[in-house]
């Protein structure tokens, strides 16, 4: 048996259908005397109980697939088959500063910059 986490409405459930069996027991010795709406929970709640306990019945039943890891070859390569030096210098453009290279092919267009004292 493999043992697994603890499920809390499955203890909840246990402990109430304890509690009703411990009632039963006690009431066997001791009369009580329950009204009908108290025997509706009761038979509510062993229902609930065995619903539970037959789903965790039919839940062992299912096995995890076993997950093998497999061997890749680790490569690099550049998108587009680019050679890597053209790669590179994508790159390099897209992450220069367009205000600067603006200012470097229009020098009488760029806008003047404040000066910074």
């Amino acid at each position: 048996m493999k043992p697994h986490r603890m499920d809390g409405v499955s203890l909840t459930f246990g402990l109430i259908f304890l509690g009703i069996a411990f009632w039963w027991a006690i009431s066997r010795v001791i009369t009580v005397h329950l009204p009908a709406v108290g025997w509706i929970v009761a038979g509510a709640l062993i229902f609930f109980g065995l619903i539970g306990l037959l789903g965790a019945i039919r839940s062992n039943r299912r096995e995890e697939p076993v997950l093998v890891p497999v061997a890749a070859e680790a490569s690099i390569s550049t998108p587009g088959d680019l050679p890597p030096e053209m790669h590179a210098s994508i790159v390099q453009e897209l992450l220069d500063d367009p205000a600067v290279k603006f200012a470097q092919e229009n020098p009488e267009d760029a806008p003047a910059r404040p000066r910074q004292d």
